[in-house]
C-alpha cells in the first residue's frame, strides 16, 4: 500500500509538472487546468513623482508627466482639431485635456461631460462624439471649443447586452464609414446566452441598425485599422484561471464572418481541454472551422488600448505601419506580468513580433501604475493613461 501510494503521489506530481510545461510552451495541458491557476496581485506602490525615473522608453523618447490625480483615466482620444479627451468610467464624466503652452503638460481639465455612469468607449465623427457604456452609445454635437451640447444629445443604441465580467465596451468608426463596437463576454469562459457578446458588432449609422462582425472574441477592447492595409486588426484578452502560461493574448486579424473561437479554443487553434463539449458536437469539430491568431503574447498580460501610428510626425519612416498595446498588467499568473506598453511590429501588413515601449511601472513584484488608454497626435506625441495612479503620461521622440 505504501508504494501504491508513493506510485500515485510521484504520477500526479509528473503530471503536474508536464501541464506545466506545456503551458509554458504555449500548448494547452490536456488535464483540466483550474488545478494550476492562481491568484496573485502585484503588491501596490503608491506613485510619487520620483517614480518617473523608473520608466524606460526606447533610445532618442523621453516620458513626462502630462496631468496627475485624475483618479481612473481610461481611454484617450485626440480629435480631427487635436483636441485630447479621456473618459473616466469610474466618474461617469469625460474630461477635455487643454495644453495651452504646447509644453506636453496639461495645464486645464474641462469636464465636457459628467453623469454618464460607466462612460468608457470614445470616438469623433463629422463633429460628433460618440461616447458608450456597457449598455449604451449616446452622441453629443461638438462646439468650436472643444466642449459638448449636452442638451442636443442623442442615444443611437441603448440595447447592448449587460457588462458582466467585461464591461468596457470602445468603438471607432472604420474606413467603411461604419461604426464597429466590441463587446465582450459576460462571464470567463462560458457559453454566452447571447449572441452579441464575446464579439466585434458593425453598426450602419444611416439606420443605426447593427449585426454581428465577428464573433469569438472573449474581450477585444483595443482594435484599429492598419494605416496602409485598412484592415481591422485587435489584441484579444486571454481566458482566466487556466494556470500562469495559457492561454496567450492574442492579435488577430479581424475578418468579417469570422469566429475566433472563443469559448472553445485560443491562438492558433488551440483546443480548451478544460471546457466541457457543446451540445451536440465536439470542440476538435467546432474549432477546425475558427480564424487561427495570427501572433500569440504572453498570457495575462491584459491588453487595453491599442492604436496604429498614422500620418503623425516625428515617428520613425520604419515605424509607420506598427501600433501600440497598454498591457494593463496580470492578476491570476504566478510571477506579474505586463504593466507596460509595446509596440507591435508588423511587416508587410502583418503583426510578427512585440517590443517594449514603456517599461518600469512594475517593480520586482511590485507595480505603482497600469497602462490603459492610448493615443497619438499628429505632431507625433503619444499619450498614455494609466488607471491606477491616476495619470497621464507624454512621450515624444528628442532626436
Amino acid at each position: 500500500m505504501k508504494n501504491r501510494n508513493l506510485y500515485r503521489t510521484t504520477l500526479f506530481i509528473s503530471m503536474m509538472t508536464a501541464t506545466v510545461a506545456q503551458a509554458q510552451r504555449g500548448i494547452p495541458p490536456k488535464e483540466v487546468t483550474r488545478s494550476v491557476s492562481v491568484t496573485k496581485y502585484a503588491q501596490i506602490m503608491e506613485f510619487k513623482p520620483e517614480m518617473l525615473k523608473l520608466l524606460k522608453t526606447p533610445p532618442g523618447w523621453q516620458v513626462t508627466l502630462a496631468a496627475s490625480g485624475l483618479g481612473k483615466p481610461r481611454m484617450l482620444y485626440t480629435s480631427p482639431t487635436g483636441k485630447v479627451y479621456v473618459t473616466r468610467r469610474d466618474g461617469g464624466d469625460v474630461l477635455m485635456l487643454d495644453d495651452a503652452n504646447k509644453d506636453y503638460k496639461f495645464e486645464n481639465l474641462i469636464t465636457v461631460l459628467s453623469n454618464f455612469k460607466g462612460v468608457h468607449g470614445i470616438t469623433m465623427k463629422d463633429n460628433w462624439m460618440y461616447l458608450c457604456n456597457s449598455n449604451e452609445v449616446r452622441r453629443y454635437p461638438v462646439k468650436p471649443d472643444g466642449t459638448l451640447n449636452v442638451y442636443a444629445a442623442e442615444t443611437i443604441v441603448k440595447d447592448l447586452p449587460d457588462g458582466g465580467q467585461h464591461p468596457n465596451r470602445t468603438m471607432d468608426f472604420g474606413p467603411d464609414g461604419m461604426l464597429y463596437i466590441s463587446v465582450g463576454s459576460l462571464c470567463n469562459d462560458c457559453k454566452e446566452s447571447d449572441k452579441e457578446t464575446a464579439t466585434m458588432l458593425q453598426v450602419d449609422p444611416k439606420t443605426w441598425g447593427r449585426k454581428i462582425y465577428a464573433s469569438g472574441l472573449r474581450n477585444t477592447i483595443g482594435f484599429d485599422w492598419h494605416p496602409q492595409t485598412k484592415e481591422l486588426w485587435g489584441i484579444d484578452n486571454g481566458g482566466d484561471t487556466k494556470g500562469s502560461n495559457w492561454p496567450p493574448e492574442e492579435v488577430n486579424h479581424i475578418i468579417q464572418g469570422a469566429d475566433y473561437g472563443f469559448p472553445y479554443a485560443y491562438g492558433k487553434q488551440e483546443v480548451d481541454k478544460s471546457r466541457e463539449d457543446p451540445a451536440g458536437n465536439t470542440k476538435e469539430a467546432v474549432v477546425k472551422n475558427t480564424q487561427p491568431s495570427t501572433l500569440e503574447l504572453t498570457a495575462h498580460m491584459a491588453p487595453i488600448g491599442f492604436t496604429f501610428f498614422r500620418g503623425a510626425s516625428n515617428i520613425p519612416a520604419e515605424w509607420a505601419g506598427d501600433g501600440l498595446v497598454a498591457w494593463h498588467g496580470s492578476w491570476n499568473a504566478e510571477k506579474p506580468v505586463g504593466f507596460k506598453v509595446q509596440r507591435i511590429h508588423f511587416e508587410n501588413g502583418i503583426a510578427v513580433k512585440a517590443e517594449d515601449f514603456l517599461t518600469g511601472f512594475l517593480q520586482g513584484e511590485s507595480r505603482f501604475g497600469r497602462p490603459a488608454g492610448i493615443t497619438v497626435t499628429q505632431e507625433g506625441v503619444i499619450y498614455i493613461s494609466d488607471d491606477a495612479a491616476g495619470n497621464i503620461y507624454a512621450i515624444k521622440k528628442t532626436n
